[in-house]
This record gives C-alpha cells, sequence and structure tokens, in this order.
C-alpha cells in the first residue's frame, strides 16, 4: 500500500507553509513565547479564518470543511516543522475530536460553527494531577441537579487551557459514568493558571472546578472512558504528525549544517560519524513517516485497531522526535545549546510533547495489552524501541 496525498491536500500544505513562511517561521513561534496569551493570536486569525484550518472537520453544513485525520495529519506536519504556537491541536485535534465523537447533531449544531469560523478556541481538560497521561485518568467529577450538573476537581496539562473559549470536561458521574460536558471558558466556579512548562511554545493550564453549573444539554451525547479514549487517540495521531513535522526539520537542519561548518579544512559532514548520526536520523524520520500517515489514513477508515495504531504511532513517533532533535543539537556542537539557535525549542516541544498524552513506555504497554500480550513482551518491546 502506498500512502501519498492528493493535489488537494497538497495545495492545503502548500498554502499553509506559505503562510507559515510569511508569519517568519520560527520566529512567530519565539514571539508568542513571550505573549501573555502563550499563543499568536495574529497567526491563528490568518490560519483559523483565512484558510480555515479552525473549521477542518467540521461539516460542511455547520460552516467547515468537512475534511478528515489525513488532512488534519498534514497540517499537523507542517505547523510542527515550525514549533507554531497555535491553537490548532486544542480547537481541532482535541475538541474537534470530541465533537467528532462524543456529541450529537443538535450538540454540534450549538457548538462547531463558532469554533469553525475560527472565532473562538477550545480544548478539552481530563487529567488528575499526578496521574499518567496515558491511563486516561479522569480528575473530575459530575453530580446531577435540578435542569443541569455540578463538576468539580483539578484538571492538569490542559493544552491552551487558561484561554480557551470552551473546554470540553471530563468528569465522573455517581453511578462511575464518564462523559464530556461543555463548560464557557468564563463559567463561574472555574479558576484557570497556567503553569510554567519546558516548551514555552506550547502553552499548558491547571484547571481547578469548584461547584460549575452547566444544563442538562451541556453533557455531551456519547459517554463511557471509551469515548473519552477514543478522543485522545485521535488527538495522539496528531500530536504524533507534529512530531514528525518537528523531527524532518531537525534532519535538515543538521545535514544543512554539516555541509558549511568546516573542521581541520573540511565539511563536517565529509566525517564518518557525522554521516552515520545523519544517516540514522534520516531513517528515523522516514518510519515516523510511514507510522504517522498510516495512522492518519487508519483514523479516516475508523479502524477497529485504531487504538492500537494511535499507541504504538505514537511511542514511535515520540521517541523518533526525541532522539533526533538530540542528535541535531551534537551536529551543532556547542551552538546547538544557546538560546540563539532554534534546535534547543526543537528539542524542548520533542521532550515535552513525548510526555503530554502519555510517554512512550506506557503506549507500548497500550499495544501489548490490546494484543494481548505479557509482561515480558512489553519489556522486550520497551527495549527495542528506538532511542533507548
Amino acid at each position: 500500500m502506498r500512502f501519498a496525498f492528493s493535489d488537494e491536500q497538497d495545495q492545503l500544505r502548500r498554502a499553509l507553509r506559505r503562510a507559515l513562511d510569511d508569519a517568519g517561521g520560527v520566529a512567530a513561534a519565539r514571539r508568542a513565547m513571550a505573549s501573555e496569551v502563550g499563543h499568536d493570536a495574529a497567526l491563528w486569525r490568518v490560519l483559523g479564518r483565512d484558510l480555515g484550518l479552525a473549521g477542518l472537520l467540521a461539516p460542511e453544513a455547520l460552516g467547515g470543511a468537512g475534511l478528515g485525520w489525513v488532512e488534519v495529519v498534514a497540517v499537523m506536519e507542517e505547523l510542527g516543522a515550525v514549533v507554531a504556537a497555535v491553537p490548532f491541536f486544542a480547537t481541532v485535534a482535541l475538541a474537534g475530536a470530541a465533537l467528532q465523537v462524543a456529541a450529537d447533531d443538535a450538540q454540534r449544531r450549538a457548538l462547531w460553527p463558532t469554533l469553525a469560523r475560527g472565532d473562538a478556541t477550545a480544548t478539552v481538560a481530563y487529567l488528575a494531577p499526578g496521574a499518567d497521561p496515558g491511563a486516561d485518568v479522569v480528575g473530575a467529577a459530575a453530580r446531577a441537579v435540578d435542569g443541569g450538573h455540578l463538576l468539580s476537581g483539578t484538571l492538569r496539562a490542559v493544552v491552551d487551557g487558561a484561554t480557551a473559549d470552551l473546554v470540553l470536561v471530563a468528569a465522573t458521574d455517581a453511578a462511575g459514568d464518564v462523559a464530556l460536558y461543555a463548560v464557557a471558558g468564563d463559567a463561574a466556579g472555574l479558576t484557570r493558571r497556567r503553569v510554567s512548562t519546558m516548551d514555552q511554545t506550547r502553552a499548558l493550564a491547571e484547571l481547578t472546578l469548584d461547584d460549575v453549573r452547566v444544563a442538562a444539554t451541556a453533557r455531551l451525547a456519547a459517554g463511557g472512558r471509551d469515548v473519552v479514549a477514543r478522543v485522545l487517540d485521535l488527538a495522539r495521531i496528531a500530536l504524533a504528525a507534529e512530531q514528525l513535522g518537528g523531527a524532518q526539520r531537525c534532519l535538515d537542519l543538521a545535514v544543512d549544517y554539516a555541509k558549511v561548518r568546516h573542521q581541520f579544512g573540511r565539511p563536517i559532514g565529509s566525517f564518518q560519524a557525522v554521516q552515520h548520526a545523519c544517516a540514522d536520523m534520516f531513517v528515523a524520520v522516514e518510519s515516523a513517516r510511514s507510522a504517522a500517515y498510516h495512522a492518519g489514513w487508519a483514523a479516516d477508515q475508523d479502524l477497529p485497531a485504531l487504538a492500537e495504531v494511535a499507541a504504538a504511532t505514537s511511542a514511535f513517533c515520540g521517541d523518533a522526535f526525541f532522539r533526533v532533535a538530540g542528535d541535531t543539537i551534537q551536529v551543532h556542537g556547542g551552538i546547538g545549546f544557546t538560546w540563539e539557535h532554534d534546535a534547543h525549542l526543537y528539542f524542548k516541544r520533542a521532550r515535552a510533547s513525548r510526555a503530554l498524552l502519555g510517554a512512550p513506555a506506557s503506549q507500548r504497554e497500550r499495544v501489548a495489552h490490546h494484543l494481548g500480550l505479557g509482561v515480558e513482551a512489553t519489556a522486550t518491546a520497551m527495549a527495542t524501541a528506538p532511542g533507548t
């Protein structure tokens, strides 16, 4: 089977690449790092509204493009190449996945049009303090009251959670059932605090809900832990594509530098050790590309084995990006560690994104679990993974 983008998908990629170049590429991410909101609002207006990326997954009848996860993978790869600080991942890959998977038609009509126009941002909040992101442990509780629900709890590592206009909160009710609840970003009883992170190009927040009241219709129609897990698996595929884009850019930086940096009167790229390092990086990037593209296709096909595909792709692409980003710094030598060079931005993004939705080790455990393998098989898989 050969995975290739269609002409329309390639046109989308080229248009996005031009917009990112016009914004300054990585320089735009550096500007966003110093902003109060933690993302580039001006760039998001261009991408979300003008290019229509905010409505990529939304049906055309609701003002969106009606596209799928292959297009999400294409977009995330381009964004990852410049460590773009925009709320696409939170609004489309997380919240968009939740609306696809969990909302009924009425809820989609109520929530998606504003997001699809790029007039608002959204995210998903689920993770309990101290929990492994790969375990899908829900950190909020829902209590039924007349006409609605009261939500309480603390949720951490919420992507763009301090600025999102809509937060889809995963909460457990008294019967032990899990569902997603639509909460306005300015809801009474909701406290949001942006937290310091290694990756300054992706804003994370801690949310505290103190009896936040929502209407009965705010509970998305499809509930259960499997629904939340499905949303996170789709988001993992999108994140893997972003990691691919970052890894490819790191490889490009390393190869370009190896051609122009001279030592002992010759380019360092002529030395066998550097050649081998770049060759290993190339293999890791191309393998990650195959995994990410296949996962995007699998998401659109709604394969029964999507959970295994998402976990395996997340583990491999996370490790590949981390390894390639580290090797890129090694190729650059001392300059790769400086604030002025972009290499450290990719390394920080690689390290942080690797753990965002579950570390590679926990994802390999999920694969083993889905395949019915035991502890010994899991340990073997972990020992033979890239970068271990």
